[in-house]
């Protein structure tokens, strides 16, 4: 679910729905190798609004899930600088999710890493390409939106903040570069599936190999019957649909 325009530019032949009615889903979903994108345009909307829409398109995504014999992989697509309905929208989903499937999520899953807009989390701290410096997300420009701001870098800090303090800054769970690339996808899924009660978890990642041994951890996970939801940045997407790199399109190819 994608609350702004510009989190499809990292995928290619992928639907995108402007609708989500079941019908639309429906069809959507037996075109789709991997990834569908539904197109909320959230952002842009008070946050009751946005919540509302998870919600609809949650019990819709349910409904034909239902009739395929399915469990469907939900992401919420958010801004890489960290703006947006969080943790409402992330939240509508989930309750609706959870009611409508009868399951239960055992992580939240925040992954802002975007390495095409110069955007990294190492050691807990999302940075941000400013001009030709990195600054921390606090530092940015973006932190200072009227609607969307906040006060802190590092993310365990950041959700606290923003939950406003429903969920400690100590019970957030972090997979750091140090387990990534020394202990590869077997040490994330450890950690992974220590997961319980919907523990947020926060995702380091500097490259896109990060974020694939990330995955390859989170789908042995999956594979163990764990479930997580996402709250991310568009470079996760790409890599959990296993969406190979292309070149841009030619001028053959565009007439």
């Amino acid at each position: 679910l994608d609350d702004d325009p510009t989190g499809t530019q990292t995928v290619h032949n992928v639907p995108v729905l402007t609708e989500w009615t079941p019908g639309a889903l429906a069809a959507a979903w037996e075109e789709a190798e991997t990834t569908i994108y539904i197109l909320t345009n959230s952002r842009r909307y008070p946050q009751e609004e946005a919540e509302t829409n998870n919600r609809q398109i949650a019990r819709n995504v349910a409904q034909v899930a239902r009739s395929q014999c399915v469990e469907p992989v939900v992401g919420s697509r958010s801004d890489s600088t960290l703006r947006g309905h969080y943790p409402g929208e992330v939240t509508a989903l989930r309750q609706t999710l959870e009611g409508e499937l009868g399951l239960r999520y055992d992580g939240l899953v925040i992954a802002p890493f975007f390495l095409e807009g110069g955007r990294y989390t190492v050691d807990d701290v999302h940075w941000v390409l400013s001009g030709e410096r990195m600054v921390p997300g606090a530092q940015s420009v973006f932190a200072r939106d009227t609607t969307f701001g906040y006060d802190h870098s590092r993310l365990q800090e950041w959700v606290a903040e923003k939950t406003l303090g429903q969920v400690p800054a100590a019970a957030v769970m972090s997979i750091g570069l140090r387990t990534i690339r020394e202990g590869g996808p077997d040490a994330v899924t450890y950690l992974l599936l220590q997961a319980r009660d919907r523990q947020v978890i926060i995702v380091n990642a500097a490259s896109y190999r990060d974020m694939e041994v990330f995955v390859w951890g989170l789908m042995q996970a999956e594979r163990q019957g764990q479930r997580y939801l996402f709250r991310t940045a568009a470079s996760f997407v790409k890599v959990r649909g296993g969406i190979p790199d292309r070149g841009l399109l030619t001028a053959d190819e565009l007439w």
